[in-house]
Formats: C-alpha cells, sequence, structure tokens
C-alpha cells in the first residue's frame, strides 16, 4: 500500500495541484479506509466493503459532511489505480455520498455593506486600504485568498477586469466596476506608495503595516471590526460578501452560468444555491407586501 499512496501523493501534488494539507487529508482519508480493511488486498476491495466503511464512520458519530468529505478521498484514490491500470473499475464508483442539508448562507444587505463602507475612518492609510478591500471583495466576489494575493499586475483596468488565480491556480477574468476601481487606484497610486514593500511583495496589491502580504486571519479581523463599528449584528467574513456579491446579482436576474464563471465555481450545482437564495427572497417580498399576505396578518 505505501508505493501506491505515495504515487496517489505525486499525483495529488503534481496533476491536482492539491496544496500540502489537502494532499495529506487525502492520503489519511485512504489510511483510515484500509485500517478499518485489516490488510485485504487491494483488488478484493468491493463496495460493499466500503458501504460498511462509510457505515462504520457513521456509528462512531462522524457528522454526514465529514463522511462525505472521506469518501471523496477515498474515490479519487481508486480513480487513481484506475488510471494507473492497478485496478479496471473502481469498487467505490457506485458508493453514494451521504446526503447533505444545504446550508444557506448569510448575506449582507446592500444597505448593510453601504453602512460597512461607511463607518470606516478614511482619515488614516490603514482605513483607506480597508475600504479598497472591502469595495474589492463586493464588487468581484473574490475568496479571502484571492484577494489577499492579489496583485498589481492583475489589474486590467483599461478593460475592466481583474485577473484571479483560484483553486487549483485556476485563472478567470471578472468584471470589476469604477467604484471599486477608483477605490483600488486611489490606494495604490497614493497611500500604498508610502509603505516600504517587504522583499517578495512587490506586486502585491494591498499590504500590511510592514509591507508585507495581509494575512486571512487579519482580513477577516478587519472585516469583523468593520462590521462592528456599523453595527451588523451578523456573523460577517470575507465570505459573506462573497455570497452578497452573487445573491444580489442572482436577484438582479444575472445569468447562474455567469454568475459561476464569476465566481470559479467548478461545478453549476455549486452556484445553485443562489437560486434558494434568491426564491426565499421572492417568499418574503411576497409576505412583506402582496395584498393578500397583508390581510392574514
Amino acid at each position: 500500500m505505501s508505493s501506491y499512496l505515495r504515487g496517489y501523493s505525486s499525483y495529488l501534488k503534481l496533476e491536482r495541484r492539491l496544496s500540502p494539507a489537502s494532499v495529506e487529508a487525502y492520503v489519511h482519508d485512504v489510511e483510515l479506509l484500509f485500517r478499518y480493511l485489516d490488510g485485504k488486498p487491494l483488488s478484493a476491495v468491493t463496495g460493499a466493503d466500503i458501504e460498511g466503511f462509510v457505515a462504520f464512520l457513521l456509528a462512531s458519530g462522524m457528522s454526514a459532511r465529514s463522511q462525505a468529505r472521506i469518501l471523496s478521498g477515498i474515490k479519487s484514490f481508486f480513480n487513481y489505480l484506475v488510471l494507473e491500470k492497478v485496478l479496471a473499475v473502481s469498487p467505490a464508483e457506485l458508493v453514494e455520498s451521504p446526503r447533505l442539508r444545504r446550508r444557506l448562507p448569510d448575506v449582507l444587505s446592500y444597505e448593510e455593506i453601504v453602512r460597512m463602507f461607511d463607518s470606516i475612518d478614511l482619515s488614516t492609510l490603514e482605513g483607506r486600504r480597508n475600504r479598497a478591500m472591502l469595495e474589492t471583495l463586493y464588487a468581484c466576489g473574490l475568496r479571502v485568498s484571492e484577494l489577499a494575493g492579489l496583485q498589481l499586475s492583475m489589474l486590467c483596468f483599461n478593460d475592466g477586469f481583474v485577473r484571479v488565480i483560484g483553486k487549483g491556480n485556476k485563472e478567470r477574468l471578472v468584471p470589476i466596476g469604477k467604484t471599486a476601481m477608483g477605490q483600488i487606484k486611489g490606494y495604490v497610486e497614493g497611500d500604498r506608495c508610502h509603505v516600504p514593500v517587504a522583499k517578495g511583495c512587490e506586486d502585491i496589491v494591498f499590504l500590511n503595516r510592514r509591507g508585507g502580504r495581509l494575512s486571512r486571519v487579519m482580513i477577516f479581523k478587519i472585516i469583523k471590526e468593520t462590521a462592528a463599528s456599523a453595527g451588523i449584528r451578523k456573523v460577517v467574513s470575507p465570505h459573506t460578501f462573497r455570497h452578497s456579491f452573487a445573491t444580489h446579482l442572482v436577484e438582479g436576474g444575472a445569468d447562474l452560468r455567469a454568475v459561476q464563471d464569476m465566481l470559479g465555481h467548478e461545478s453549476i450545482t455549486t452556484t445553485e444555491i443562489y437560486t434558494h437564495l434568491d426564491r426565499r427572497y421572492l417568499q418574503e417580498t411576497i409576505e412583506r407586501y402582496h395584498p393578500q399576505a397583508l390581510a392574514g396578518r
């Protein structure tokens, strides 16, 4: 097994371009299965064995989400073995993943986003940087890692786009509005010039006080503090801005495929959660404004 796991690990790093943490998690998932199978040879593993393993995880109290994640790692491993012609077919191919309840993400209203923007103290360098960062998050629906890694060379303002490197080093172009462009330009051409840039961060857009790249933790902290100063009681994170970006587009009638491309989702099913949010919004609108709904109160 050790030679297959080493090969699988290399495949995940080189072919799938997964992070070291993800590679470690995938390999660990496979190790869990083979500990459960207690020495059973690869060629003898069946779908029933894997279903038994998933039942074992359930009995141990593991959540459906964690079970699904582990099963995904196991399916990936057996697909790799089929690719390498070690096995003819994957025994995990027909094993169904546990059903997950989709949790609708928290979303800010446009008014709440404006309140957060307006609550930022623009008399300080950090305040002007934070305003530009939040404008960018909302204008482009970026992940926190994409915002932290945004580079000056990725700003295609003449064409009205920013180039984004997302999960798995996949590149996409995201349109950016004039307001966010103006905020970024103001920061880059003004305040950023007065920060001593750390080595290796010359191309990074948003810098910390020491001229280094902002950490994910620091961006979370900035957003949490900004929400508090705006009097917003929801739990607000960088991902809340991403959800709000997508929800407001869908509510406004944007094509779901276009939203998928802008978010960098591999599958349209991931983006479809925003249609659920939209339906909830429509239901709330009916209950709030329709004469029959009002008469029934």
